[in-house]
């Protein structure tokens, strides 16, 4: 049987690995160096798993470094988007067939907002481990709080990392009491809102090159469902401040592919590291550095989509490295919106190169690969 880590099984691996550590070596607070654990809390990566999923199995192959390419990022600007729709749409059209992944903008998140976000996230964040461990994320579901516990299939290793996720349906009892974190449900739930906004006006282009009815992924994404799964996530990569060398060779995020239709991903200037690597290219294991840019959503592509286009739209490889040399060192932050399906959708492209799978079935089979560590 496959089970998940607990908060207190990962402080009793940190413990095995390092049994002279005290409790406050082990969690440390936002803004002082940790490294997640990589040799009691890993998969057994002796033999490769046999993951039952082509993309899974994709994934599995794109651990090593690879090189770094330099590509243009496609800017597409979303001003007056109504008027200008057919032309968004082409422009969108091309920057996700030819180039893998764009950039939007003016497209009607405030930069205020935007910085409100993180600023909840960093609230958040800088709680105590005792404090955050109440939102713990519960197996197979895609809400609450989790540290170090996802491992990617390209690695074997879990990102180094703490992320707290936001899925409408399933957060009772996982938001922070108002008492705690004043206004953060409030701003964080329109901030979710809005980026959905965003996000059908990108899939709707999307669903009309693709044949289907302007509005298909807005009724498969809708948020009234108890259903829903579309999903805002706030993330926190640890400092690595005062690090030691062998630490900068681990990963912040392992390469991966999200399994979603689309990601729309929030980054504060300053804080880099992150590379892309489009999907048709994968071969070339050649990886993209991204410059955060403030108020610009960095978009990709997602496995969803992947499959419900027929591979026409390939989803994007990406992945966030360690600072070099001469860069900044602390905590990084991301607010990343995953567009997915609600759990009733059936996922089928036109061509039927895959068969059909509900988008439940398909977010517990990946949620299952990405958090699941140990075998029982």
């Amino acid at each position: 049987m496959l089970v998940l880590f607990s908060m207190g099984e990962a402080l009793a691996a940190k413990k095995h690995a390092f049994p002279h550590a005290g409790l406050h070596q082990l969690l440390r607070p936002m803004g002082q160096f940790a490294i997640c654990v990589r040799n009691a809390m890993t998969l057994n990566t002796k033999t490769t798993p046999d993951y039952p999923m082509e993309e899974l199995k994709r994934e599995a192959t794109i651990g090593s470094m690879g090189t770094t390419s330099v590509r243009s990022i496609p800017v597409i600007d979303f001003s007056d988007y109504e008027n200008r729709r057919a032309q968004i749409a082409d422009d969108l059209w091309n920057a996700a067939t030819q180039d893998g992944f764009f950039q939007v903008i003016n497209h009607g998140i405030s930069l205020e907002d935007i910085d409100n976000a993180f600023a909840e996230a960093k609230r958040f964040f800088a709680l105590p481990m005792s404090e955050k461990e109440v939102f713990k994320k519960k197996p197979t579901v895609n809400a609450g709080w989790e540290y170090c516990s996802q491992v990617r299939p390209s690695t074997g290793t879990p990102d180094n990392k703490e992320s707290y996720q936001i899925t409408l349906p399933e957060m009772d009892n996982l938001w922070p009491d108002e008492q705690v974190l004043p206004g953060f449900q409030a701003k964080l739930l329109q901030f979710e809102e809005d980026n959905w906004q965003l996000a059908m006006k990108i899939l709707s282009c999307f669903a009309e090159k693709l044949g289907f009815e302007k509005d298909f992924f807005a009724e498969c994404c809708k948020r009234s469902s108890p259903g829903y799964q579309c999903t805002l996530r706030l993330i926190h990569y640890m400092s690595m401040e005062n690090a030691k060398p062998e630490d900068f060779k681990q990963w912040r995020a392992g390469a991966h592919s999200d399994f979603d239709c689309l990601t729309l991903l929030h980054l504060r200037e300053g804080e880099g590291g992150l590379q892309l690597c489009p999907g048709n290219e994968i071969s070339s294991n050649a990886w993209t550095e991204v410059t955060p840019v403030a108020g610009a959503v960095t978009c990709n592509i997602g496995d969803m989509l992947m499959r419900w286009s027929d591979d026409k739209l390939k989803s994007t490889l990406h992945r966030v490295r360690m600072p070099q040399p001469g860069e900044y060192l602390g905590p990084r932050l991301s607010v990343p919106f995953f567009c997915q399906a609600n759990r009733e959708a059936v996922i089928e492209g036109p061509e039927g190169k895959y068969p059909p799978i509900t988008a439940e079935d398909y977010i517990y089979q990946r949620l299952h690969a990405n958090f699941v560590q140990k075998h029982k």
